[in-house]
C-alpha cells in the first residue's frame, strides 16, 4: 500500500508542478514584470526544473510500480504507458526544445525588442508553440495516468 501511495505523490507532485507552472507562474511571471524577456527567463528557469522533477518523478513511479506488482511486465500497462509518454514528451522539450529557444533567445538579445518581422523571432514563436503542445500532452497523459491508476485501485477491491 506505501509504495502505491508514493505512485500516487509521485504523479500528483508532476501534474501539480505542471498546472502551476502553466497557468500560475508563466502568466504571472508576464502580467507582473515590466520585461518579457526577464518573465520568460523565469518561466524558461521554471520549466527546466519542473521538467527534470517530472522526469525523476516518472522514474520513481514506474520503479515503484514494478517493485509493488513485481513485474516489468506492469510497465505495459496503459497507465504506465501514460507515465512513459509524459517522460518521453518532457525529454523531448527539455533536449530539443528549451535549448533552441534558448539560443534563439541568445542570438536576438532581447525578444522584447526584436522587430516581429524578424525571422529568429518567427522561430522562437513556432518553437514556442511546440513547447506548449508538448507540455499540454504531458498534462493529458498525465490525467489519463491517474485515472487509470484511480481504476487500477478500484478494480482490486
Amino acid at each position: 500500500m506505501l509504495l502505491r501511495a508514493i505512485e500516487f505523490l509521485g504523479l500528483s507532485i508532476w501534474l501539480g508542478s505542471d498546472v502551476f507552472l502553466s497557468f500560475v507562474v508563466a502568466p504571472g511571471a508576464f502580467a507582473v514584470l515590466a520585461s518579457r524577456d526577464d518573465a520568460g527567463a523565469i518561466v524558461g528557469y521554471s520549466l527546466t526544473r519542473m521538467h527534470l522533477l517530472g522526469i525523476a518523478c516518472g522514474m520513481v513511479i514506474l520503479i515503484l510500480r514494478a517493485l509493488r506488482t513485481r513485474s516489468v511486465g506492469s510497465l505495459a500497462a496503459p497507465a504506465a504507458l501514460f507515465v512513459i509518454g509524459m517522460m518521453v514528451l518532457s525529454m523531448i522539450s527539455q533536449v530539443a526544445v528549451t535549448p533552441r529557444m534558448a539560443a534563439l533567445r541568445t542570438q536576438m538579445g532581447s525578444i522584447q525588442a526584436t522587430a516581429v518581422e524578424n525571422p529568429l523571432l518567427a522561430a522562437f514563436l513556432k518553437l514556442h508553440q511546440v513547447s506548449v503542445l508538448l507540455e499540454s500532452g504531458v498534462l493529458l497523459c498525465g490525467f489519463a495516468a491517474l485515472y487509470l491508476m484511480v481504476r487500477e485501485l478500484a478494480l482490486k477491491r
